[in-house]
């Protein structure tokens, strides 16, 4: 079957940070943001392959910056950085809505499979096309190894 070569493609989804979201100490619980994170990483999959078929294998990785209050409106912005034969790689970074400021940002491995949860091949290969998206895909690459 003939590979399916894309750009990376960016989705954006926002969430009001809640009284309900919140740590002991007033601040975005992590737990919370790792729902959302994967989530968004898990959007950006869905994007580009049947949804039905996409689990998440490995979060690399989510690094805090400045905590996150409640009230604010966080901007997850997430694409698709690397394809393996059935993974693909989500790098996810989360910004405040009005400021963009960098909160949170990290990568996170899904896998395409079949109906017995199986790995199964989406052909799919990520064209980066930008500087950065270079460096996100390599970056993506080297993750395998962890």
């Amino acid at each position: 079957m003939e590979k399916n070569i894309i750009e990376p493609k960016v989705v954006y989804t926002t969430r009001l940070v809640k009284s309900e979201d919140l740590n002991h100490h007033g601040t975005l619980f992590a737990g919370r943001t790792a729902e959302w994170f994967v989530e968004a990483g898990f959007i950006s999959a869905a994007v580009i392959v049947n949804p039905k078929g996409v689990v998440c294998l490995k979060i690399h990785g989510m690094y805090f910056t400045k905590p996150v209050r409640p009230g604010q409106i966080l901007k997850f912005t997430s694409k698709i950085v690397y394809a393996g034969k059935s993974s693909l790689v989500s790098y996810i970074e989360v910004s405040k809505e009005v400021e963009g400021e960098p909160l949170v940002s990290g990568f996170i491995t899904f896998i395409n499979v079949d109906e017995n949860t199986k790995p199964l091949a989406h052909n799919i290969e990520i064209k980066p096309i930008t500087d950065a998206d270079i460096a996100l895909c390599e970056e993506a690459k080297s993750l395998k190894k962890s």
